[in-house]
């Protein structure tokens, strides 16, 4: 499954050797990191990046997810590390990037408390056994995340909404006249601005997802390639399921615009 991970540490070094773990971790198929960057709080709480995000070559979309995720962490007062003194991440916050709900930002935001060290990662694993032993041996601490599904649940809870707050202004307007009707119309025409710009969310996301999958895609098959025995078939299996969760989210997103659309043509 498709994750984000935040694993903090005491230490600056504790957090290096926790990338190189996860590195070796990736090179025997026990995972599969896209993308990783390291961050830093302050005693005052500023948090600043110790390590630029790497995407290993996968390619530079691969990194997005992380980058945005550090942004959210960071905040208004975040800086990048060497950087003028005001530098701000803050402002990259865009929830659908990382693919997260601000539930979880908090609670990552509570275990980086000042003087700690995280490493930011987005990975493919089977089960969290692998990742939490060898940083548990490091003494980081877990907190991950999978990614869209929290989002893709808003996003159908927002479209049966809209689509019920038209069906009864539409209703209201047929039983109404004068400034009454002038306002409602006015909400009406609103409130299908709102869903006509749902659907174009919601295609947009379908192209970043497409393009997402398609660079994970390259990155098991790169593992795939050096693997053998047991480890080239659970990479094979890892693989069948990006196919699968991309196929399945896709229908998803896809039925979701087609209930716009269906709301807007009424």
């Amino acid at each position: 499954m498709n994750k984000l991970l935040v694993v903090v540490f005491g230490t600056e070094a504790d957090a290096e050797a926790g990338t190189r773990v996860l590195r070796n971790l990736d090179s025997e198929g026990d995972i599969t990191l896209y993308a990783l960057g390291v961050i830093s709080k302050d005693a005052k709480g500023l948090v600043s990046v110790k390590k630029a995000v790497d995407s290993f070559g996968v390619g530079a979309g691969m990194g997005l997810a992380v980058g945005a995720l550090i942004g959210l962490l960071a905040g208004p007062v975040g800086v990048v590390a060497g950087a003028a003194a005001g530098t701000l991440l803050g402002t990259v916050r865009d929830y659908w990037v990382a693919g997260v709900g601000p539930g979880f930002i908090e609670e990552a935001s509570t275990f980086l408390k000042p003087g700690t060290t995280a490493v930011v990662a987005e990975v493919e694993e089977d089960w969290v056994t692998p990742v939490d032993a060898a940083m548990d041996d490091l003494g980081g601490s877990v907190i991950r995340r999978a990614r869209m599904a929290m989002l893709q649940d808003q996003f159908d809870q927002d479209i049966v909404a809209m689509k019920a707050e038209i069906s009864g202004l539409e209703a209201e307007c047929q039983h109404s006249s004068g400034a009454a009707q002038t306002r409602l119309r006015a909400a009406l025409s609103s409130t299908q601005t709102n869903l006509a710009q749902t659907t174009a969310r919601a295609t947009k996301k379908l192209a970043e997802f497409r393009q997402e999958t398609e660079l994970r895609v390259h990155a098991i098959e790169a593992q795939i390639a050096k693997a053998q025995g047991k480890v080239r078939a659970r990479l094979e299996t890892r693989l069948e399921r990006v196919h699968t969760a991309y196929a399945e989210r896709s229908a998803k997103l896809s039925r979701a615009w087609g209930l716009t659309r269906e709301a807007l043509s009424a």
